[in-house]
């Protein structure tokens, strides 16, 4: 509000903007608000490395750990965020250089089902997750700045480059949050 007492412009356009939210886009904010920082690149780091450390302090009898009946492993879900780090990798690489094709959803359940990462050992779900990670920040510190607007249809709806660039944080910082919530306190 302005000193009036009115409502400005920018707020009545934030306003808006909150109201008219798909529900994609309000799934989305979910990630979205666990990025600590405007400066998602340096958090992507960040991200990353504290991945790394909360995983390299495990045994691999702790990474076998789930905190609920029918819950993730610990193994599972780091192997779920090097996997949905590669789709997101993938739709960045498509819609920046114009890909006009829409992208398929992926359902993550199917694709944890299907992963053996209970039967791989610890250490190398890990230097896999290093390598994703890295490639990330490779492809993402690589693209014009120009083409972080580029918007693509993924899973039926609209998102462009950068916003999939900051899903990567956000969603890691929300799996990072679960895991010390859920997990940590428990082994």
């Amino acid at each position: 509000m302005d000193k009036s007492g009115k409502l400005d412009i920018t707020h009545y356009q934030l306003l808006i903007n909150h109201i008219n939210m798909t529900d994609f886009q309000k799934y989305i904010q979910r990630y979205l608000d666990n990025i600590p920082s405007e400066n998602w690149l340096e958090e992507l780091k960040i991200s990353g490395e504290k991945t790394v450390n909360v995983y390299s302090r495990l045994s691999e009898e702790q990474s076998h750990f789930a905190y609920g009946e029918g819950k993730w492993t610990l193994k599972e879900l780091l192997l779920h965020l090097s996997d949905t780090e590669r789709v997101f990798q993938y739709r960045i690489l498509a819609f920046a250089r114009g890909d006009e094709n829409q992208l398929p959803g992926f359902d993550e359940e199917i694709y944890a089902e299907n992963s053996f990462a209970n039967e791989r050992s610890l250490k190398s779900l890990l230097e896999e997750y290093k390598l994703v990670r890295n490639s990330s920040q490779v492809l993402l510190e690589s693209l014009r700045l120009s083409v972080l607007n580029n918007i693509g249809i993924a899973n039926g709806n609209p998102i462009s480059v950068e916003t999939i660039g900051k899903l990567i944080v956000g969603h890691n910082y929300h799996h990072l949050n679960i895991i010390e919530e859920r997990y940590l306190p428990k082994l």
